[in-house]
């Protein structure tokens, strides 16, 4: 990767800054609660912004970056529905993002907890 390539995917802080809305981004202080906001009007279901960003939260990116291609690309009636079905397809449940007391981020089977709890 080149030094152009660098600066088109980088953005600097005067971009950034021009594009918050205060009034919009009042309350969003997390990197993981504007992605979930991405996420319901990508799927245009505004009304749960919650509930992507739990799973913004949780599960780790990548999971659901190639879930919501995959709803776009679909070009479905219900994407919110589609889109938690690719979820459940891709096992995305089974796995959840867990932060240490340091503050780092590891990736936890909850597979293995749940067997647990059954014996």
């Amino acid at each position: 990767m080149n030094k152009k390539d660098l600066k088109k995917t980088m953005q600097s802080v005067a971009d950034i800054l021009k594009k918050f809305n205060p009034v919009k981004d009042k309350y969003v202080s997390r990197e993981f609660q504007t992605f979930g906001i991405h996420l319901s009007e990508k799927l245009g279901d505004t009304r749960r912004k919650g509930v992507y960003m739990k799973l913004a939260k949780t599960i780790p990116r990548a999971i659901l970056e190639e879930a919501l291609r995959f709803v776009i690309d679909a070009n479905a009636r219900n994407k919110a529905a589609l889109f938690m079905w690719k979820l459940k397809e891709l096992k995305a449940f089974e796995f959840q993002i867990k932060s240490d007391k340091i503050g780092r981020s590891r990736i936890k089977s909850v597979k293995k907890q749940r067997q647990l709890t059954l014996i």
